[in-house]
């Protein structure tokens, strides 16, 4: 609980004395009307200052129609009639309802909170053989950190010595723990069980993946969806309308068909008040968007804000990336074809051009190479995406990458259909060959992928830069609408773009992918959706929603979790509108007093927020 809500509790608690306080000494003495007045008076005062003080706050931002200013008028109103003890009673329900809304959005804040604060307090530097415990702040690129079983990482960086098992849940969701060797790159947050292990730092605190993910979480919190924006427009033309109704309903009967009657119709426009308070619908749709969130982020998907979760439940269009995303981006050297040189003398030379590029290719040439990589020997190294890479390697400019590189660079050679992709080597401006690679598709991407045309009813659309052969055998193993190769990250926006010129004002497109490739379509797409994020910082950067593990389920898990949430706010709607006009019709035919509005527009409140806050505990 915060210091604000305890001070709230204190303030409110001691204007519960007072007025049951006020209530006993009626019952048990005779009191003038005056002395009720000013006893309960001070009750209502106590019990309301919080009201009063958002009350002018809303006014100081010209907000003067809320269901603050209902309640007050209601109140004050009670109080016009001598009807102390109740308008009291309202203000004292009211603010209970507030607090507990309050109480609400604090707990699923904590909860979001708590989930994903898995700073490390300290962490150990090494320097000349001695161990230092600084703040992970402190460390610099190219420090070597100490971890010890139980430790958090700090920041993150790569294993130079030792091995242990990681517990990456804290990031992933996934329960399994993984290895880590020399060599291998592990993630701030997560925790090392046990062995003790060296890392040299790779990013700086500011920059690692837990604070990444942190502040993407806490500037969710402040997004809001599309509901949330309803309401808020729905309260500015609803709470004036009801306040004209509440008038009508205190001065036409009186001066109609029951004349001069003027104490009963006021009360009952009092009632009429009271009751049409939109508190439950206001508040509790905002706290159903962060426990969807919360939820979320327990099971390793961190969404950065309400509006994604409703977009996507609304999503008919997904459009995939390919490697890495649909296949495992485990790429296995196939074929090795040479011109000028030996086989093995390509692969050396291919794999030291791309042992500074983190791409699946790089990594599959340097395991068929199986030899160590003297990276001292490359230098100059520029990544070209949606070509491939080059660098000047042993006094060489060499180019490796797709036709499309060859082409750029004028290097004369001919297109190689393979069942896989082929990936082109040129010295300067001389064709030295082509190796085969291919790549398998994920055991889960059939049957995601079947969910989302089944459930969601949904076109599916995959955008590579790859081979047209090996891309339409991807997209025809996994009954995908639409394929479309060989695109730049440029054509692949273009492409994009004619989805989404296809849509109405109801559809969302939703693009998954996994590298700096992706980044432009994940960032223009409705939802971008980075898969197996860690590490990426562009993806990171470019998402809207980040699923830290790399499985293909988690995007059905995410739908489900966007689903229930809207859900629950509907329900939420529903609910509070029919039991709103049930008591309102009620209260002005004279069969609800005021404390019993009241307590019927709290219970409502409280129903609407308790099913709000279960989406926290929503499990897939």
């Amino acid at each position: 609980m915060t210091e604000e809500l305890k001070k709230r509790c204190i303030i409110y608690a001691v204007g519960v004395f007072v007025y049951v306080c006020g209530i006993a000494v009626t019952i048990q003495y005779t009191m003038t009307d005056r002395a009720k007045f000013i006893w309960f008076l001070a009750a209502y005062l106590i019990v309301g200052f919080d009201a009063f003080k958002v009350l002018e706050e809303k006014l100081a931002q010209k907000k003067f129609l809320t269901e603050y200013t209902l309640i007050i008028l209601a109140t004050i109103g009670a109080f016009g009639v001598a009807r102390y003890v109740e308008g009291v009673l309202v203000m004292l329900l009211f603010e209970l309802g507030m607090m507990f809304e309050a109480y609400s959005t604090d707990s699923a804040k904590r909860s979001i909170k708590e989930l994903i604060d898995i700073r490390p307090e300290y962490a150990t530097r090494k320097v000349h053989g001695k161990e230092f415990k600084v703040d992970p702040s402190a460390l610099k690129l190219g420090h070597i950190i100490v971890i010890k079983p139980g430790e958090r990482i700090p920041v993150d960086a790569v294993v130079v010595s030792g091995t242990t098992s990681i517990d990456t849940k804290a990031l992933t969701g996934e329960a399994m723990p993984q290895s880590a060797w020399p060599g291998d790159r592990i993630y701030s947050g997560c925790i090392n069980l046990n062995g003790v292990i060296e890392a040299k730092v790779t990013a700086l605190y500011v920059d690692s993946t837990v604070t990444k993910i942190m502040e993407m979480v806490e500037e969710a919190q402040e997004k809001r969806a599309e509901s949330e924006d309803f309401i808020t427009r729905f309260s500015r033309i609803y709470t004036p309308a009801m306040l004209v109704c509440a008038l009508l309903v205190m001065i036409y009967p009186p001066l109609t068909f029951s004349y001069g009657n003027w104490d009963t119709w006021i009360y009952r426009g009092l009632i009429f008040l009271v009751v049409a308070c939109p508190c439950g619908l206001v508040m509790s749709i905002p706290i159903a968007f962060l426990g969807g969130i919360a939820s979320a982020a327990r099971q390793g998907i961190v969404i950065k804000g309400g509006n994604y979760l409703e977009d996507l439940s609304k999503a008919d269009t997904f459009v995939f990336d390919k490697t890495g995303t649909l296949t495992e981006g485990i790429f296995k050297v196939k074929e090795v074809k040479a011109v000028g040189m030996d086989n093995d003398e390509l692969l050396r030379i291919a794999s030291h051009v791309e042992s500074y590029s983190n791409h699946p290719i790089a990594q599959s040439l340097s395991e068929a190479y199986g030899k160590e990589i003297n990276k001292s020997k490359v230098y100059r190294m520029r990544e070209m995406p949606g070509y491939g890479v080059n660098a000047t390697f042993e006094g060489e400019r060499v180019y490796v990458g797709n036709k499309r590189l060859m082409d750029r660079q004028k290097v004369l050679c001919d297109e190689v259909s393979r069942n896989g992709t082929v990936v082109y080597v040129a010295i300067g401006k001389k064709y030295a060959g082509y190796i085969v690679i291919a790549d398998s598709v994920k055991e889960d991407a059939k049957t995601t992928l079947q969910y989302l045309k089944e459930k969601c009813k949904a076109v599916l659309v995959m955008l590579t830069g790859d081979t047209k052969s090996s891309s339409l055998e991807v997209a025809r193993r996994l009954k995908i609408d639409y394929a479309y190769a060989e695109l730049m990250p440029e054509d692949k926006l273009e492409q994009l773009e004619d989805f989404l010129d296809l849509q109405d004002s109801t559809e969302r497109l939703v693009c998954v992918g996994d590298g700096i490739n992706d980044a432009p379509v994940l960032a223009r797409a409705d939802v971008g959706i980075a898969m197996g994020a860690l590490g990426s910082a562009a993806a990171i950067e470019a998402a809207d929603i980040i699923l830290m593990e790399d499985e293909l389920p988690r995007i059905v898990d995410a739908i489900k979790i966007a689903k229930e949430t809207l859900r629950v706010v509907s329900q939420n709607i529903s609910f509070a509108l029919i039991v709103k006009v049930l008591i309102l019709i009620l209260a002005t035919i004279g069969y609800f007093g005021m404390w019993e509005a009241i307590l019927a527009e709290v219970g409502v409140m409280f129903a609407a927020i308790l099913n709000a806050v279960w989406v926290v505990r929503y499990t897939v």
